[in-house]
């Protein structure tokens, strides 16, 4: 660990926004290092604390018995002090729309490291806008993470979109001894392309359309993707097209979700729009995935690299806070989108 004593996090960092938050309480919970955030959410147009976000102050504030000031709606300053990370079976409501995905992305990589294995139900956003979905983490980010010896399994018993949420996840989290690097500069061949294309109590040939268009906009491309419709479970509406694709050396997913007023066409455009980008560029994983693997890179034995689209703030930032705790550099190539670290190698004792 860099430092013992009390660890300051200004919320108004670089993106500014919720990651700042998670990634330091994640940290702070593994290392069992106080942390003390001010200008929570403070770059964002409504900044302080928002449900989703106290749904996970609150959460590894039970797995880890932590003493918590400033834990309330709208809150801009928070000090968590945490204990002994306790693992075991856990329920969680949002009670809105607000992301399970990444209510559980502060969870896992603490659960990892506990004693016993954990079992988490989190009730709430399932396929909302800005966070990543169930299905991106169940079939990209979870293998990947399974590289690198954490396993987690994933599953859905109900989707939540917004406003409703209602929506309801399960997770089984294993424990881990200690993270293996991981090494994502080679993409290879493409080895799966899956379309995923579901509505919730609204009609199927939504589904249908979006399925049509999509393979419109990548015929060319001469992939032939597997391809699924689904009416899922769910007490909202809402309509969603996801492409999972899996090389050789790397993957990506890339989502898009249906609002009033856009037309089927127009979701499955914005998908294929995406996943086009990332298939005619050099990257090995999506954005997305880079900025979720930093901290287990950091945590992990030896030297982890990835090659992704583009550097962004928010990477940027996530990183950031990554080395506020840990005695890391990492080294980033903005113009290939290659980042590389020598992790810690930390193990439980």
């Amino acid at each position: 660990m860099k430092a013992k004593k009390e660890v300051q996090i200004d919320g108004r960092y670089g993106e500014g926004g919720g990651q700042i938050l998670r990634t330091a309480l994640t940290l702070s919970a593994i290392f069992k290092v106080p942390v003390h955030i001010d200008h929570i959410r403070g770059n964002r147009k409504k900044p302080g604390l928002r449900p989703q976000h106290l749904i996970g102050v609150n959460a590894l504030a039970t797995i880890t018995g932590a003493r918590v000031e400033g834990a309330k709606i709208d809150s801009n300053e928070l000090i968590f002090e945490p204990g002994e990370i306790k693992g075991g079976n856990y329920l969680f409501h949002i009670g809105t729309a607000g992301s399970t995905g990444l209510v559980l992305q502060a969870m896992i990589p603490v659960l990892l490291f506990g004693k016993i294995p954990s079992q988490i139900q989190i009730t709430g956003g399932t396929h909302v806008p800005w966070s990543p979905s169930f299905h991106y983490l169940k079939t990209v980010f979870l293998p990947a993470l399974k590289t690198m010896g954490g396993e987690v399994t994933l599953e859905i018993d109900r989707w939540g979109w917004y406003p409703k949420g209602g929506g309801k996840i399960r997770a089984v989290i294993k424990n881990t001894k200690g993270l293996k690097a991981v090494h994502l500069s080679n993409r290879g061949k493409l080895v799966n392309l899956h379309i995923l294309s579901a509505v919730s109590n609204l009609p199927l040939s939504i589904a249908e359309r979006q399925r049509v268009q999509s393979l419109k906009r990548l015929k060319y491309l001469a992939v032939n993707p597997t391809i699924s419709i689904e009416d899922a479970p769910s007490s909202g509406q809402g309509t969603f097209l996801f492409i999972a694709t899996q090389f050789e050396g790397g993957a990506g997913g890339f989502s898009s979700l249906g609002k009033k007023g856009k037309r089927a066409e127009e979701v499955a455009d914005d998908a294929c729009k995406e996943f086009i980008k990332f298939f005619d560029s050099k990257a090995v994983i999506d954005i997305h995935l880079a900025d979720q693997l930093t901290l287990y890179m950091a945590l992990a034995k030896g030297r982890s690299t990835l090659i992704t689209e583009g550097i962004t703030e928010h990477l940027f930032t996530n990183i950031w806070v990554i080395e506020q705790f840990l005695p890391v550099k990492f080294d980033i190539e903005e113009e290939t989108g290659k980042i590389w670290v020598d992790g810690i190698g930390f193990r439980v004792k």
